[in-house]
């Protein structure tokens, strides 16, 4: 076959690194790496509309508060906003004592001292720069050799010494990335960033920051992790040197390549909140840190308000964040599913405050990044009777008893069959009130008078049918069987249960009733009420008011 009726023809596969002792997939992440957000500069570039002044602000400020100790805020030399944000930053104040700006800059004289004009003054920051050491970068963007390439990078350094020398009262870091690292032959990357160091000479104390890019993501991650190990065992002063990634995501996979080159080696990895960035994105922090809580360790950075992180992120980036997006999508916590919301709830109902996080289906306590409960579980027509007895418990605090919660999930299917459309919890408890709470015909409890006394339990009731008033009395061992007893129709209580709704003066009782009519089938009753025993009177009407219709409809 040809390239013209075979597109797999035009592509090279990429090469493999041979590691026959590879350590990496032995290794678990223990620890947090060192984390630098790329949001103010790599996503900033890629939107269709950069961010204002404005914008930056209010996205620095945030990322300040989520915990980023790093923060890449601009391209100075190739924008007039971003030289002025980072002046306004040093000028304003705005910089804790304990965060370090960074700086981009590509590696051309002019470039980079206009680069550190705009950071006169700054107490800490880290000059960033870079040049494509790719093949073909080298060949079609740059016309250049292997030494010619080297030769730029050694010689920008050089520079960026030289001025930082000269303006010792800024604390200075240094970082080299050899651009599009991830289709540079690693064995020539190692090359130009031995060069590098031998311009910066870092030490243990003053490490050289090493960014290996996978500026465009060419092949597997375990490729990628293969290719941070290698570097990582040949590269000059290993302890003198933090190896840094940047991945993008262009097959799909830049998180995993950052997780395994982390178990490869790397010291720290740069990102984007939710992954904004050129073509695919970059990688995303969020997700990066918040499954490190899935492995037992703390990221070191705080999402515990995520849907205000998230809305600061759509409103300076213009672009929705996807409702699937890992951990802070609208619907990655939620359960459409009866199987499902079956399982969620029975974890929910079994998890312990001080245990283990094990619910079902869910990897993370929505707590823990300030989602409520309420999103967890949605119902349409998909859904079981798990997800609506869990919604009525959390928003409304009423436990259906098992075989109730089969019967109402029914109801709810039949209507959401009719709607074609999700239910909320408040439509949810409006059917709950319509199908049991209202079922006030052919029998309206109007009011009743209870007396007790040697164990026997005398009832007298006023019952409402249509214009009429009846008044029933009856006898019995208890309230249910006094009240059964008085009924105009035979009736068998199945099965009985209540519970408090709320707790101290403004608790209510709830009552459920499965009861059976005229030897017909058992259907289910609710009462409601501040008394329990008019709570339960409330559910025997209800069930036989329900009995009574259905039957009649029958007979119809």
């Amino acid at each position: 076959m040809t390239m013209l009726n075979d597109p797999s023809k035009k592509y090279r596969p990429f090469t493999q690194i041979q590691i026959p002792d590879r350590t990496w997939p032995d290794k678990i992440i223990d620890k947090a790496p060192i984390w630098l957000s790329t949001d103010l500069r790599d996503g900033n570039q890629s939107l269709i509309e950069p961010m204002d002044a404005e914008k930056k602000m209010r996205f620095f400020k945030c990322l300040l508060a989520v915990g980023l100790k790093e923060i890449e805020v601009g391209f100075p030399s190739a924008s007039q906003t971003d030289f002025d944000f980072v002046r306004e930053l040093i000028e304003g104040g705005h910089i804790p004592d304990d965060v370090t700006i960074q700086v981009l800059t590509q590696a051309r004289d002019d470039l980079i001292e206009r680069t550190f004009e705009s950071l006169k003054g700054a107490k800490k920051a880290i000059v960033h720069y870079y040049n494509a050491c790719a093949p073909s970068f080298r060949k079609i963007v740059f016309n250049q050799d292997k030494a010619g390439v080297k030769a730029i990078a050694v010689a920008a350094g050089t520079t960026i010494k030289r001025l930082a020398d000269a303006a010792p009262e800024t604390q200075w870091g240094f970082e080299y990335s050899p651009e599009v690292f991830s289709s540079t032959e690693i064995d020539f990357a190692v090359e130009v960033c031995n060069a590098v160091i031998g311009v910066f000479q870092p030490t243990p104390a003053n490490k050289l920051i090493l960014n290996l890019p996978a500026t465009i993501e060419c092949a597997t991650p375990n490729n990628y992790a293969d290719q941070i190990e290698w570097f990582g065992r040949h590269i000059d002063r290993r302890d003198s040197v933090l190896i840094s990634v940047h991945t993008h995501n262009d097959r799909g996979t830049g998180v995993a390549a950052s997780e395994l080159a982390v178990m490869a080696g790397a010291d720290r990895v740069e990102g984007c909140l939710f992954g904004n960035g050129e073509r695919t994105g970059n990688v995303c922090l969020v997700t990066l840190a918040l499954n490190l809580y899935t492995q037992g360790v703390n990221p070191e950075l705080d999402f515990s308000d995520i849907d205000t992180v998230r809305k600061v992120v759509e409103d300076c980036n213009q672009i929705p964040v996807h409702p699937r997006h890992p951990y802070v999508g609208d619907l990655v916590h939620t359960a459409f599913s009866g199987s499902h919301q079956d399982a969620i709830r029975k974890g929910f109902a079994q998890q312990k405050d001080d245990a283990l996080w094990e619910v079902p289906y869910l990897p993370i306590d929505p707590a823990d990044i300030g989602r409520d409960y309420e999103a967890v579980i949605r119902v349409n027509s998909q859904s079981g009777k798990g997800g609506i007895t869990f919604l009525l418990e959390q928003e409304y605090g009423i436990s259906l008893p098992r075989r109730m919660q089969i019967e109402f999930s029914q109801v709810v299917q039949r209507e959401t069959d009719r709607l074609g459309l999700e239910m909320t919890a408040a439509q949810i408890h409006q059917l709950l009130e319509t199908e049991y709470l209202q079922a006030r015909s052919p029998y309206a409890l109007k009011g009743h008078r209870l007396q007790e006394e040697n164990g026997t339990s005398a009832v007298d009731v006023e019952v409402i049918e249509g214009s009429e008033n009846h008044h029933w009395r009856g006898i019995g061992k208890g309230p249910l069987e006094a009240l059964a007893a008085a009924l105009p129709v035979a009736v068998e209580v199945m099965d009985y249960s209540e519970h408090a709704i709320g707790a101290g003066t403004n608790a209510k009782a709830a009552a459920y009733i499965e009861l059976r009519v005229n030897g017909g089938r058992a259907l289910h009753g609710i009462g409601i009420d501040e008394n329990l025993t008019t709570a339960s009177f409330r559910a025997l009407f209800s069930a036989l008011n329900r009995a009574l219709s259905q039957a009649e409809s029958q007979a119809a």
